[in-house]
This record gives structure tokens, sequence and C-alpha cells, in this order.
């Protein structure tokens, strides 16, 4: 909104300093210190007014150090993360961008999703929450409007580089040519990229063509399930992880971050040119989405730290999984995901390892057994008796190391 009104106080009055809101970097500052000042300030006020409801958290005994100190921390605290993320955006974004939009939509659709989830737990006293079935139609729906909209719509599109004897003849008649002259048109393709192969990119419409190349026009199916698959993996992970205090916010925030520097990269032509990366038109504006986002999780962090004052129930991690896939597709990483978002995976594979072993050596042993003496994977370190700080800390530090090694990933062909 206030994009829009600067821009108009510019091209009208020539309002001093008006100019400054049609800069990214000078939008991006604004919205990561905006969005920290509200998860910080407004922050505490909303846990006062979950405490007066009584949205205490109910703590299940595993036999955990701590545990029981836990009981009634208030919940739902991802209204902090969701407030302070979408008033930001609202206000200093391009609100008729698609991935603005997407993004918007994505996280009301999921923070619905994990509201009625968490609402149904504190309220109705069922400890299950929203049936199963019900948040992965929720998210089955989200991948399919997120699919359809970036396939379909026309504001969504590459630029690929022209061919090398072509770019040489452009530069060899000016050598100081403009980097947008040694790109082609802007294209729709189903085009992504992936770590560690010849050229990092992948076409998506491969993989039905070479049976016949006019089903080239079905390849949106393909792409659609893609985009399911991640949403629901990433947000499912997301929620798997928050488990000890400072956990997800922190390990999300790094992630985001991370993709935060692929978006303003990949939107701009000249370091598109220079790194020799896909060029993906309008996309930048997600850097704005992004730093609000990486503010409310470092604001939020003030009070989920441990021991934490609030927790942010399935409200918040639900939706901060669907905004972390939502934005690695539109950027079109969504291949890295298993490196960037390793801590993700890592929970869920001993969620996933643990049930099939067990339920495995109870059919034929007749008792089951364990691989982890608790999964997910930050309660098997609890076990082994580390502190969750020291769980948490050294959990940022490996996805610290998983983002930088993502980044590095764009020359490691």
């Amino acid at each position: 909104m206030l994009y829009y009104l600067f821009e108009y106080l510019e091209k009208e009055f020539q309002f001093p300093g008006a100019s400054l809101f049609g800069y990214l970097t000078f939008r991006a500052a604004i919205a990561i210190i905006l969005s920290l000042l509200i998860s910080t300030i407004y922050g505490k006020r909303i846990i006062n007014f979950l405490r007066k409801q009584q949205v205490g958290e109910t703590i299940r005994d595993l036999g955990l150090e701590g545990q029981v100190e836990k009981a009634g921390t208030p919940t739902m605290g991802g209204i902090i993360i969701i407030m302070a993320t979408l008033i930001p955006v609202l206000l200093l974004a391009k609100l008729d961008n698609v991935y603005i939009l997407l993004l918007i939509v994505t996280t009301v659709w999921m923070g619905a999703i994990g509201f009625i989830d968490d609402y149904i737990k504190k309220f109705k006293n069922d400890k299950e929450g929203l049936k199963g079935r019900f948040k992965v139609m929720g998210q089955i729906g989200l991948g399919v409007i997120v699919g359809t909209a970036l396939y379909f719509n026309d504001n969504v599109t590459i630029k690929e580089k022209l061919p090398l004897a072509q770019q040489q003849e452009i530069l060899k008649q000016d050598p100081n040519v403009s980097p947008s002259k040694l790109f082609q048109e802007e294209e729709k393709s189903t085009k992504t990229t992936i770590p560690f192969v010849k050229g990092n990119e992948f076409d998506y419409a491969d993989l039905i063509t070479w049976i016949h190349p006019d089903l080239k026009q079905y390849a949106w199916i393909v792409f659609v399930v893609v985009a399911i698959f991640i949403i629901t993996a990433v947000s499912n992970g997301a929620n798997l992880t928050d488990g000890i205090d400072g956990l997800a916010a922190g390990t999300s925030a790094i992630i985001v971050l991370t993709l935060g520097i692929f978006a303003w990269v990949s939107g701009n032509i000249i370091f598109s040119d220079y790194l020799n990366i896909m060029y993906i038109p309008r996309v930048e504006e997600i850097t704005i989405y992004i730093t609000a986002f990486v503010g409310a999780l470092i604001g939020f962090l003030w009070y989920n730290t441990y021991p934490a004052q609030v927790f942010m129930g399935d409200t918040g991690s639900l939706t901060i999984g669907g905004i972390i896939a939502v934005i690695a597709i539109a950027v079109r990483k969504e291949w890295l995901i298993p490196v960037l978002c390793g801590i993700f995976l890592a929970e869920n594979l001993s969620v996933v390892l643990q049930v099939s072993y067990f339920k495995y050596t109870k059919k034929k042993f007749g008792e089951g057994r364990r691989i982890f003496k608790m999964s997910p994977l930050h309660h098997h370190y609890q076990k082994s008796g580390y502190h969750e700080s020291k769980i948490v800390t050294r959990f940022w530090i490996v996805g610290i190391l998983l983002a930088i090694l993502s980044i590095v990933t764009l020359k490691i062909r």
C-alpha cells in the first residue's frame, strides 16, 4: 500500500524521498525492521492474551527432562509470526505481483489449517486435533492452487541466455552491451534447478515428452503433483521439527534467508548473467516477503528460546513449512530442499524409520524394536542426556552449514 502511495506522490508531486520506495533493498530493510518491532512489541501482548484465554500447552509425559515445567505455556503463538509477516508485506510489497499474492494465500491458508488444529486441541479437548486426512486435503488443495497459478499465470516466466555464438557476436560488436541484450525474450517454462547436475537445469516436461512430444501440453499435471508433494513434505517436516524451544523458528530463519539470496540474484538480470543462473523476471519481489518473514521469526525467537514463553503450535509450524515450500518452488530451487531443509528431512526420516522398523520387528520377532531412543530426532538427543539448548544450537549450526552448501551448489555442476 505504501509502495503505491509513494509511487503516486513521486509521480504527481515529486515528493522528496518518495523515490526510495522504488528500491527493493530499501523496502526490504524497512520490512525486516517493521516485522521485528511488531513481533517483539505486540508479541508480548498476544502472549498475555493467550495466557488469559488459558490457551496453554498440554504436555504428554514422555519422560524428557524439563518437560513438566512446560505445561501451561501458551501455544498458538504462530499468530505472532503470521501477523508480523503480513502487515509489512501489505504495506511495502507490490500487491499485484503473482508471487507475493501466492505467498499471502499460502500464509492465510496454512495458518487457518494450523489454527483449526490448535483450536480443536485446546477448546474441544481433543488431543488429536484436526484429523490427518483433513490436513493432507488442505495441503493438497494449496499445492493445486500454487502449481496451477505458477504454470498458467502469464507473469510467471523465465529468460534464457542466447546461444553462445550469438552472445559472442553481440559482445564483439559492443563489449559494454547491457546484460539484458544477451538474453532471449521471456517465455513460459517448466524448467527448474537441480544441484550437482551439468547445466543445473531440468524440464518437468521431459518426464512425459519422451513418450510423445505432444504430451508437453500436460506438463502442468506433473508440475502440480510436484508442488503438492513438496508442500506436504516440507510443512510436515517443519511441524515435526517444532518439538523443543527455538528449534523450528531458528532453523526456518536460516532456510528462508538462504532462499532470499536465491530470490534476489535470480530476479536480477546482472547477477543472473554473472552467476550464469536462471533469470526469473519479477521474482525479486519475494525478497520483501522473505525479509518480513525472517524478521517475524527472529522476533518470535525472542519469546520462544529456552525457556520458552510461548509455543508456535501448528498455527506456526504448518505455516512456516508451507511458506518455505512455495518460495522454493517459485524461485525454482525446490530440488535443493533435501539439502537446504536437511534438518526437516532428518526429523521426518527419523519418524518414518522408527515407526517402520518398530512395526517390522514386532511382526517378525513379536516385540517392537527401536532405532532411536525416541523420535523425532531431537528427542533422541534429549534422551541421550543433551540439554535442549545445546541440541538447538547444534542444529542451527548444521542448518548454517547446509545453507552454505546450498549456495555453493549454484556453481557445482
